[in-house]
């Protein structure tokens, strides 16, 4: 058989090219065939392909399916783990918390435990508590089929409730500093 006058290099010994086929023909994928007669896999496919043949790609195509329900899981699990980390957080909120640092003229070591975290702390935290929540979201959408309405009305009542949270330790926030104001006016 005559290779074909497009091709570049060398021409493929004609007892390599059957033995090409006759390995295809057992059932042989691309690769093994070229490791084997010591070939490229494209001069493979190349023979295969001049000689009408075609490789079964069913295990191919099977374990992409594999794959993709492999990572279809772990996006779940995932997922899962973020709204548990969002609710960890968001539990933090009402902690009370230890705050230290070094300070003074010697360095020393100081520490205080708070009824719960500061103002700025708390900020930080719902930030965090907001992002669990988008990341959860994203990864529910990319293996919904429609739902997205759904998803995004969820995100919705999320941030409103992240807002309203904001709110009122802001009020708070303020009426403690007023407390704080009219003491220090008594005295």
């Amino acid at each position: 058989m005559a290779t074909p006058k497009n091709r570049r290099g060398r021409p493929v010994d004609p007892s390599v090219r059957a033995r090409v086929r006759e390995l295809a023909d057992q059932g042989k994928g691309r690769n093994a065939i070229a490791r084997e007669l010591g070939i490229s896999g494209s001069t493979v496919s190349g023979i295969i392909r001049d000689t009408g043949g075609s490789f079964d790609r069913t295990a191919t195509a099977e374990a992409t399916e594999a794959a993709k329900v492999d990572a279809a899981e772990r996006r779940a699990q995932l997922s899962a783990a973020l709204l548990d980390d969002a609710h960890r957080l968001r539990a933090q909120l009402w902690q009370p918390t230890r705050h230290g640092s070094f300070g003074g003229r010697d360095n020393v070591w100081s520490e205080v435990t708070l009824d719960e975290p500061t103002f700025a702390d708390k900020r930080a935290i719902l930030a965090a508590v907001g992002s669990a929540v988008r990341d959860h979201i994203r990864l529910e959408q990319v293996d919904a089929d429609g739902g997205a309405a759904e998803a995004g009305s969820m995100l919705a009542d999320v941030m409103t409730g992240l807002q309203a949270a904001h709110a009122a330790q802001v009020a708070e926030a303020v009426a403690d500093t007023g407390d704080q104001d009219s003491n220090a006016e008594t005295l």
